[in-house]
């Protein structure tokens, strides 16, 4: 023990590269020797149930097979979650959206204006009715999904995986599992981020986090995926779908990938950390705490601060909605003003418009897109898929505006609520500003060139 003091003694006066090294083969050395006086005095009886976790790690850890499982693990979630949340949906849907009648018939019976009861209920309510909706059942699939490969021991061996690339890119694994919590909300992913010791990954991971989807916009991704590339209404086509929700993905990662090297070369230079990864035994998820602990620390936590931000959005798209300025509406005259650059996009001016407005909460930028279509004072939801379908080829969406939509609801900046958690958790508004711009900027770069491109290729 003395002689192992006296190495890390060493380490902490070499610098940073010679001391992560050092440092190294101090703990490989420690396993080593464990290992050996391990051998020696425990005896193993040969067979499969002596080793069968280290054979499952050889498959799951393997070069060969470790990276195809994990996309086919990431497409079985994805997949369960869109099947699983459709009906739900649906029924809190109509649910939530049943009660209108009954608050505007209180608010009338009350003799309050009618002004406030159009902000009160078509504003406030159903932009809280459209987030709740929408973001709790697939919250509350994709979490416990999540977690139960958490309690399994598989999501180690994920950052295992994921460690060579990420240190390539001048950060280390931690990283891969904080992007997995950014698929549930990136506001948690976000927070996940003080798993990792060093400040300077930790925030790379911060500001890279935004680019993995999460919940509020798996919808519209969906939606769009479904109508414009998975052909037409079939039984095969919740797989069609998930197929082009998770090449988005895999786009996803390969930004945060390439973002995070830029940034450890630029902004946030230094030498990647190493960390020692100790793989956990595999062992049987304890079912019900893992749905309560998902169900509470996580959805339900989540889905309260989406809420508290749509809220006050919901009264504010009203009245952009239903105020005009110079006898012009206010919601029409933003997307004319915007309308130039959102061409350079490949979108046009209204889904600016939309993504815009749609800062508080990702889960309302389609419904205010058809607000601002159908030049209609309320958020709104079209009567079937196939009607949101014709309605956006109408206002002259080609396959290439559905792929820019995509591109950009995948990379641009982060929600609300995640803002507000990057500064919570940098204490910096130029770093909360950065998370903002960086996402933004790699958004207008990749959107521009996929449409000049596109129009290249349909002209």
């Amino acid at each position: 023990m003395t002689k192992i003091q006296e190495l890390y003694r060493l380490a902490g006066e070499l610098g940073d590269g010679r001391k992560e090294e050092l440092q190294e083969r101090i703990v490989k050395a420690i396993y080593r020797q464990a290992e050996a006086i391990s051998g020696r005095v425990v005896s193993r009886h040969p067979g499969w149930a002596c080793d069968w976790d280290r054979r499952i790690d050889d498959v799951v850890t393997s070069r060969l097979t470790g990276f195809p499982l994990m996309l086919l693990l990431l497409g079985v979630v994805f997949w369960v979650t869109i099947v699983g949340a459709n009906y739900p949906s649906e029924i809190l849907a109509a649910l939530l959206f049943g009660l209108e009648d009954p608050l505007s018939f209180l608010f009338d019976y009350t003799g309050a204006p009618q002004w406030l009861c159009g902000m009160a209920v078509q504003g406030v309510y159903r932009t809280v009715a459209w987030v709740v909706s929408v973001m709790l059942p697939p919250m509350a699939i994709f979490f416990p999904c999540f977690t139960l490969l958490e309690d399994l021991g598989y999501l180690p061996r994920a950052a295992f995986n994921l460690d060579g690339l990420f240190k390539r890119a001048g950060t280390q694994g931690k990283q891969g599992l904080t992007m997995c919590m950014g698929f549930g909300c990136n506001a948690a992913g976000v927070t996940a981020c003080r798993i990792i010791d060093s400040p300077r990954e930790r925030l790379i991971a911060i500001l890279t986090n935004n680019f993995v989807p999460c919940n509020g916009r798996f919808p519209t991704l969906i939606a769009l995926a479904t109508l414009f590339f998975a052909g037409s209404l079939s039984t095969s086509l919740s797989f069609m779908a998930t197929a082009v929700v998770t090449t988005l993905v895999l786009l996803g990662v390969t930004v945060t990938l390439l973002v995070s090297y830029l940034l450890s070369k630029t902004l946030l230079r230094g030498l990647p950390s190493s960390f020692v990864l100790e793989l956990p035994p595999y062992r049987m998820p304890q079912v019900g705490r893992v749905i309560v602990r998902s169900i509470f620390d996580r959805t339900i936590f989540v889905l309260g601060r989406a809420v508290t931000i749509a809220a006050p959005a919901g009264a504010v798209i009203w009245l952009l909605a239903n105020n005009s300025i110079g006898g012009q509406n206010i919601l029409k005259g933003m997307a004319n003003f915007l309308d130039l650059p959102a061409r350079f996009l490949g979108l046009d001016g209204y889904i600016l418009t939309a993504f815009i407005l749609g800062l508080p909460a990702n889960e309302i930028v389609l419904p205010i897109l058809l607000m601002g279509y159908l030049a209609q004072g309320t958020l709104v939801e079209p009567a079937n898929f196939q009607d949101l379908g014709n309605l956006l080829v109408a206002y002259g969406w080609t396959p290439v505006t559905a792929f820019c939509f995509m591109l950009f609801s995948l990379l641009h900046y982060p929600c609300g609520t995640t803002i507000w958690t990057i500064y919570k958790e940098t204490k910096s508004f130029k770093w909360t500003i950065a998370g903002v711009l960086i996402p933004l900027a790699v958004a207008v770069i990749v959107c521009g060139l996929v449409n000049f491109v596109g129009r290249l290729i349909l002209n």
